[in-house]
């Protein structure tokens, strides 16, 4: 039986995965990885790095998998951090370190950019942030002229992997989205928007779908991984491989994560967007689809943050003294939380909002305390649902995934607030790795997308309340009118 091979190029690590044409997780490996903070606002990481911790992982996944399975590996995935911006010179050699998704240091490039193409979110679906590639090349430019002046390939961190792999310099549609430089819509480079920081098509890898063959394996690399020269699959960002890892990636299929930040996903047949809510508008990782995705900054960061004041380090514990204590009276009178602990992205885009307990007694304790962190966060994530509805990216079918879809507690809260219902998948390998060994699987003619991209077990599913929504609209409406003060105090 053929197997697959997934790569996930992340932050914190590199995971490469296993399956066979089942489906069944045969190996894994893991390699971590380090982010250099040299200044104030940077984070950057040697794309060598990346490259060593992929032939690491490969290495352990090889050594963990039976000789037979690793032989009939078929296909390889890529999935990644998306927005780094890795500069290569004409010679294929690495300029500088990347700068990654979470670097700010490119907040005025964002306004100089929106100067120079007025119409930038209608060509690019989303507003300049310091988070996504082009503000970043316009920092290198104004910085470091001669670095700019030597880059020939700009490449994204997953992109890179591949380019060490097959020496083929491409991308996909989805992480090609989150550089600034796509026409999401048209699913295209935008010769406007390349012309705004300096640069041509010329500086652009090649396109493709992230179910089509990229290119294959060097006859080196090959022999070095102990493998044919394999076809690579065009793969795609984290969060489109994270989709079609759980099977969303039908219309009105998605996710939601509770991960550090919180994110709403929702798969669409056409282009929406809504960048002046920022709603991030991206192209999936599979033809003829498009993905909205809302994102709030702190979601079971917040939860961490609450629980170290309170001093309880045991998260698990502490949800379920809130749960015993969270009856309809102490619901009630409980305080209510503002969660922008670093700010907010969806729907307000504002990097120095602030986080907010509105309401706070003598009486109130810390199961009081959490449980208003944990409604807070619920709200939020609602608000960046509404933005989806509104854009016409509407959810009928959500997956709850992310280390805070363990608690049950809180995730019937979202199921309530939300009013959608959320599905918990088994514990099964869910996640980029899975998504990238699949668009593998599709790219090597392993199945169609129906037989590939199927949804996984469903160990519970959260149905929605309605007379809970009734009790919890008096507090959202207070939560919703915590912002405009917070703001309203800030600036004057």
């Amino acid at each position: 039986m053929a197997t697959y091979l997934g790569l996930d190029i992340g932050t914190s690590s590199v995971k490469a995965l296993l399956i066979d044409g089942s489906q069944r997780v045969v190996a894994v490996g893991n390699a971590a990885l380090e982010v250099s903070r040299p200044h104030p606002l940077w984070s950057e990481q040697d794309p060598e790095d990346w490259w060593a911790a992929t032939l690491v992982a490969i290495t352990a996944a090889r050594a963990a998998a039976p000789q037979a399975a690793w032989k009939a590996v078929a296909g390889i995935g890529l999935s990644g951090q998306m927005h780094g911006a890795t500069l290569l010179d004409g010679a294929g050699q690495v300029l500088r370190p990347a700068i990654l998704w979470n670097d700010g240091r490119s907040g005025a490039e964002c306004a100089e950019l929106h100067r120079r193409v007025p119409d930038l979110t209608a060509r690019a679906g989303n507003i300049a942030m310091p988070g996504f590639t082009a503000p970043k090349l316009l920092w290198v430019k104004h910085h470091e002229p001669d670095i700019f002046a030597a880059t020939r390939t700009v490449l994204l961190p997953k992109d890179y992997v591949r380019f060490r792999l097959t020496g083929a310099k491409v991308s996909d549609m989805s992480d090609a989205a989150g550089t600034l430089w796509l026409n999401v819509g048209a699913r295209a480079w935008d010769d406007v928007l390349l012309e705004a920081t300096g640069l041509t098509r010329a500086h652009m890898p090649d396109l493709v779908e992230g179910s089509q063959v990229s290119a294959a394996l060097t006859k080196e690399i090959a022999t070095t991984l102990g493998l044919p020269r394999v076809p690579v699959a065009g793969g795609g960002g984290d969060n489109a491989a994270s989709a079609v890892g759980i099977g969303a990636v039908r219309p009105g299929e998605g996710f939601l994560s509770l991960g550090t930040s919180g994110v709403v996903f929702a798969v669409t047949d056409r282009y929406v967007s809504a960048p002046e809510r920022t709603l991030h508008a991206f192209c999936h990782a599979v033809p003829g689809r498009w993905h909205g995705m809302s994102v709030i900054l702190s979601a079971a960061a917040a939860l961490s943050w609450v629980a170290e004041i309170v001093g309880e380090p045991d998260i698990r514990a502490l949800l379920a003294r809130v749960e015993a204590w969270a009856t309809p009276g102490h619901r009630k009178t409980a305080p209510v939380f503002l969660p922008y602990l670093s700010g907010e992205r969806t729907p307000h885009n504002d990097p120095e909002a602030n986080g907010v307990f509105a309401g706070l007694r003598a009486e109130h304790g810390a199961e009081a305390l959490v449980y208003a962190v944990l409604e807070g966060v619920a709200f939020a994530l609602a608000d960046g649902l509404d933005v989806l509805r509104a854009a016409g990216a509407p959810l009928t079918s959500c997956m709850l995934v992310g280390g805070g879809a363990r608690s049950r507690f809180w995730g019937q809260m979202l199921a309530d607030v939300l009013q959608i219902p959320l599905q918990l998948p088994e514990g099964a390998e869910i996640g980029a790795a899975l998504g990238a060994a699949r668009l593998a699987m599709l790219a090597a003619g392993g199945g169609d997308e129906a037989s590939v991209c199927v949804a996984p077990p469903v160990a519970d599913v959260f149905s929605p309340d309605p007379a809970a929504a009734v009790a919890y609209a008096p507090r959202q409406a207070r939560y919703r009118a915590l912002y405009p003060a917070e703001k309203r105090t800030r600036t004057g």
